[in-house]
């Protein structure tokens, strides 16, 4: 120990020793604190320490203690007395106390010693307690790194710089140090993942702009030595507005003048031959309700059905866009699934498109319109033309009894899970009737997070667990509806990337998908088509048609 400093408020509380009180009453001597061995502290074997000159105290850290008037002790200053070397009393040269002063020790105040200050004793000085190892003491774990004496380094002056973009400032007010970035939803991201479609926002429809089935996404712990493979940029999406909902990149026009319209219309197909960029200028850039309008306005302008007009004039593939486009969406729909069950054979993958991926209201529109338009029962046509497994899930889908509910219940997802899990991966054969009545049942937003807790429970997505478990038709339709629930844009981005794969070209997969997503999320599919291929939709569109064909489709697509 080393002597403590003389506080400005007075003298410290006096140690007891041996025994002895903390101070001796008014009018006594201090007697010396015994030690250890019956020498001073750090003396050798013991020995008493040395009278000083004239009775006083030796000369202490090799100056002279100053003395007080007549041998008292000095006023205290606050100050500490030196420590020898190691933090040790010095060692007082002959190895005795030295006498009491001339005079005794001074009185006691009255009212006896001030007592320590809150707090308890002062600390002791540097070098009393040992020494601190070189380096510091031991770098804390974590970051940031410690300063001097096992100290965190101080802020610069001034604080922090700004951190790049939208991150916030560095700890309060911009001076401390920056925190772990949050997650979605503020809180850290969570480690490792699951299989399936990632994490589900199960409030909304909207699915992340960089999802995809495949690809794209870097090995753990980041690429190897040298530099990362180049990724080709993403180009400008006509529409495409970051953080919103679904858009078509057809909207309605403003200023919009159906008379107008349709004299335009009837310029195009009078005299010798046809102007089909009239025709294009004015159907690509019009919405559907606005279309029906101009058929509305050209038979009373001109006493002319515009449909029959247009049919005369244009062939093929073109004749086939033009047409569909001045249908009503829910008819068109209608005459899709008709035409796909008429004649020989029946176009599955028509069924699966339009039946597995609308919502209840255009369910219930697309089986009225067909009744009523068509004058057939849809149920029936599908008893008849489709079967087994497959037939049971599409008389599901046309009830259009889904629940639309968008809160989620995680029990009811957990449960889910395990019930698809033990109706296929977890028994011998499959339970059919299970993935029907919860694929067919379940709101989208509950789908997802049944999905996301099938990975979790399986290791296994829901979508691998279904080819293992079903073939054909049936695995098909299933596999839409789960793809649905994942990310819908990209289901018809891969629809048409196979429409025009390889050699030929399905014309009318590319007019059906491209007309009846044209106004609600073409938008998106453009995105998922390029996250997907890294490639526009447009750029094949343009290398796979030809013509006022071709024409017409880049004008719907855009950018």
């Amino acid at each position: 120990m080393s002597y403590p400093g003389y506080p400005s408020s007075g003298y410290p509380a006096y140690p007891q020793t041996d025994g002895q009180p903390a101070y001796p009453q008014a009018g006594g001597q201090y007697p010396y604190p015994g030690a250890p061995g019956g020498g001073y502290p750090g003396s050798a074997g013991g020995a008493a320490y040395p009278q000083g000159p004239g009775g006083a105290y030796p000369p202490a850290g090799g100056g002279a203690y100053p003395g007080g008037a007549g041998g008292a002790y000095p006023a205290a200053g606050g100050g500490a007395y030196q420590g020898g070397a190691g933090g040790s009393y010095p060692h007082a040269p002959g190895g005795s106390y030295p006498q009491v002063p001339g005079g005794g020790y001074p009185q006691a105040p009255a009212g006896g010693y001030q007592q320590a200050q809150a707090g308890g004793y002062p600390q002791a000085p540097a070098g009393g307690y040992p020494q601190a190892q070189a380096g510091g003491y031991p770098q804390a774990p974590g970051w940031p790194g410690q300063g001097a004496a096992g100290t965190y380094p101080a802020a610069p002056s001034g604080g922090y710089p700004t951190p790049p973009g939208n991150q916030p400032a560095y700890g309060a007010s911009g001076a401390g140090y920056p925190t772990y970035p949050a997650g979605p939803g503020g809180t850290a991201p969570a480690p490792g993942g699951v299989p399936g479609y990632g994490t589900p926002g199960y409030g909304g429809p909207t699915q992340p702009s960089g999802q995809s089935y495949g690809g794209g996404v870097p090995p753990s712990g980041g690429y190897g030595s040298g530099p990362a493979p180049s990724q080709p940029s993403m180009p400008n999406i006509g529409g495409l507005s970051l953080g919103g909902g679904m858009q078509g990149t057809i909207k309605p026009v403003g200023n919009f003048n159906p008379q107008s319209d349709a004299e335009i219309l009837r310029q195009a197909m009078k005299g010798a031959g046809t102007n089909e960029q009239a025709i294009i200028d004015v159907v690509a850039n019009r919405s559907n309700d606005q279309r029906q309008k101009i058929k509305l306005a050209f038979k009373t302008l001109y006493g002319k059905d515009l449909i029959k007009d247009l049919k005369s004039e244009l062939t093929g593939n073109m004749e086939e866009i033009i047409i569909a486009l001045f249908k009503p969406t829910t008819y068109y729909d209608a005459w899709s699934l008709r035409k796909a069950m008429e004649g020989a054979g029946t176009q599955d993958r028509v069924l699966i498109e339009i039946l597995c991926t609308r919502n209840n209201q255009q369910i219930r529109d697309i089986v009225s319109c067909y009744k009523l338009e068509l004058e057939r029962d849809l149920e029936k046509d599908l008893q008849k033309d489709t079967s087994g497994h497959f037939r049971r899930l599409l008389i599901s889908m046309i009830q259009g009894n889904r629940d639309e509910t968008q809160t989620v219940d995680m029990q009811k997802a957990t449960a889910d899970a395990q019930r698809l899990f033990n109706a296929g991966e977890g028994k011998l054969g499959t339970d059919e009737s299970t993935f029907n009545m919860i694929l067919a049942t379940r709101s989208f937003p509950q789908l997802q997070a049944t999905v996301h807790e099938y990975g979790k429970m399986a290791k296994r997505e829901l979508l691998k667990a279904i080819d293992r478990e079903f073939s054909g038709d049936v695995r098909d339709g299933m596999h839409a509806i789960v793809q649905c629930v994942a990310n819908r844009p990209t289901f018809f981005a891969e629809k048409l990337y196979k429409a025009m794969k390889g050699a030929g070209t399905s014309d009318s997969t590319l007019i059906r998908i491209i007309v009846t997503r044209s106004e609600i999320d073409l938008v998106q599919i453009k995105q998922a088509f390029w996250e997907r291929y890294q490639k526009t939709l447009r750029s094949m569109v343009e290398s796979d048609t030809s013509g006022d064909y071709k024409r017409m489709l880049v004008s719907i697509i855009g950018n």
